[in-house]
């Protein structure tokens, strides 16, 4: 696989376990602007591909980055300081873009987590919540600061934030800005599990990504794809989703090789899953 296109992410592809890590490290303080925005355009597009030579089944995101005072960072926020010139409408459509990437990358059809390494402000907590599955070391601290500069969290972190942890624990951290460590974090819900430090960290993610590889692409990627869209439906509307995902994995083919294969993969062997188009 190809991966120059994103190449300011420091991606490492580890083909046996179908594991893409991505390491940030760009800028003052991973901050995102509209340069890391193309990037990580060419990512989702990367991993959307159906045509793609090499299967991902897993994305994560982590840093090793730290400042000169020797604060480990994961992502301090957008980089804010670029839109010092521009006028209002250029603000709004470079929020609605940034809009449009989250969407992008919840919406990728692969198991994606996000490993906090340190400092994660507004669209670092914003991109945690693009993870299905989030991680922190005890150097990673979550904030956002937008309301002390005028705005809201514009792109997920209040559509957002209140579905993950609540709407008293979303409007703390909105309103407030008040920061929390990672163990309060973790208490809240914002992330799922604690690590000792960043290779402790990509471990535990290489563990997930070698059960993740034994598994169908499409299954994972139908069923992230149909519980996503059932989120805030009724009951007949998500059971109605949940039969075309299954009717979706039975119409690839991929249903009838997990039922002959069944022996062997009970006994830990992977069977030669079918790479259909729908992903």
């Amino acid at each position: 696989m190809d991966l120059s296109s994103i190449a300011p992410l420091n991606p490492r592809l580890d083909s046996d376990r179908q594991l893409l890590v991505l390491e940030l490290d760009h800028g003052k303080a991973n901050e995102m602007g509209s340069e890391q925005l193309a990037v990580f355009e060419r990512l989702c597009a990367v991993i959307e591909d159906p045509r793609r030579d090499q299967a991902i089944t897993c994305l994560c995101t982590t840093s090793r980055r730290v400042s000169k005072r020797g604060t480990a960072i994961f992502i301090a926020g957008a980089n804010v300081t670029e839109r010092v010139d521009w006028d209002d409408a250029r603000v709004k459509t470079h929020v609605l873009r940034q809009r449009a990437l989250m969407r992008r990358l919840r919406r990728l059809p692969v198991f994606n987590i996000a490993l906090s390494t340190g400092v994660t402000l507004g669209w670092g907590v914003e991109y945690v919540l693009t993870a299905d599955y989030a991680m922190a070391t005890g150097k990673a601290s979550f904030g956002l600061p937008e309301t002390g500069l005028g705005i809201v969290p514009g792109a997920r972190g209040t559509a957002e934030l209140a579905g993950a942890i609540g709407p008293a624990q979303a409007l703390r951290l909105g309103c407030t800005g008040e920061t929390v460590d990672a163990t309060e974090a973790a208490r809240i819900g914002l992330v799922q599990e604690l690590v000792s430090d960043i290779d402790a960290g990509l471990t535990r993610v290489e563990a997930l990504a070698d059960r993740l590889r034994r598994r169908s692409p499409l299954a994972v990627a139908a069923y992230k794809r149909a519980l996503l869209d059932g989120l805030g439906r009724g009951e007949a509307a998500r059971i109605e989703i949940e039969a075309a995902a299954y009717d979706r994995c039975v119409d690839s083919g991929e249903a009838a090789i997990g039922r002959v294969n069944f022996a062997a993969i009970r006994a830990g062997e992977t069977p030669a899953w079918g790479r259909d188009s729908e992903r």
